[in-house]
């Protein structure tokens, strides 16, 4: 199944962009009247029929519409960005295939990049979106420093999870079903004691994602696969 993505679709634009037009009409050869599947990465699908069979504005008009059924929670997931950007794609890549709804970038002390380009990131989501057969494309916030974030987190159930042996506290065990989330997921350094001890203050409880060490994307694909799971 093919999808194109036009987001711009609910504001009544009738024709897919420039990219899509030529993937459409020079790579899948799409002629008139032929059936397309859109999705506008608001939660809706839809079925059209090409009415202008053109590489660089393919016009078309819509027969259905679509809307999938709304998630009965919310997964926040706010990551550090780890020094090889091919990582975190990686991670943006997995989480929007498994179901994830907003990523924040994090800045923490121990961060070792600390500049990222978003507008690639949602390329890799776009991407990710269409290949798992899915209509909501996730926000994707431009870095912000850990502070910032802990004080703007609305969610009703926050987590940081925290290299610590001693905590037996798995995620698993400690999230509720059918709730909005935000967990924390630090830099390959772990967040700082300072950073810890900041969250927790701000209402975040630590957990374990088990008994391995994790990496940066790991961690953040195994939170927003726990989270998941508990929904069904």
């Amino acid at each position: 199944m093919n999808l194109f993505y036009q987001p711009d679709i609910i504001n009544n634009t009738l024709h897919l962009t420039s990219e899509e037009s030529r993937h459409a009409i020079k790579v899948l050869r799409y002629k008139m009247g032929d059936e397309i599947d859109i999705i506008d990465g608001k939660g809706s699908f839809y079925t059209a029929n090409i009415t202008d069979p053109n590489a660089r504005k393919c016009g078309f008009e819509i027969k259905t519409k679509k809307t999938a059924p709304q998630r009965s929670h919310y997964i926040h997931i706010a990551i550090a960005p780890t020094k090889n950007i091919d990582r975190i794609e990686w991670f943006i890549e997995k989480s929007v295939e498994f179901g994830v709804d907003e990523i924040s970038l994090v800045i923490c002390d121990n961060s070792e990049r600390k500049i990222v380009k978003t507008d690639r990131l949602e390329r890799k989501a776009i991407s990710a979106m269409k290949q798992s057969i899915k209509a909501t494309l996730p926000v994707i916030n431009e870095p912000i420093v850990l502070k910032t974030l802990i004080n703007s987190v609305t969610q009703e159930e926050k987590y940081i999870a925290f290299v610590d042996y001693s905590n037996p506290i798995h995620l698993m065990n400690l999230c509720s079903k059918e709730s909005n989330y935000c967990v924390l997921i630090g830099p390959e350094g772990d967040f700082s004691e300072k950073e810890l001890e900041m969250a927790i203050n701000h209402d975040f409880k630590k957990v374990s994602l088990g008994n391995s060490r994790l990496r940066t994307e790991t961690a953040g694909i195994s939170a927003c696969h726990i989270l998941n799971l508990i929904n069904g």
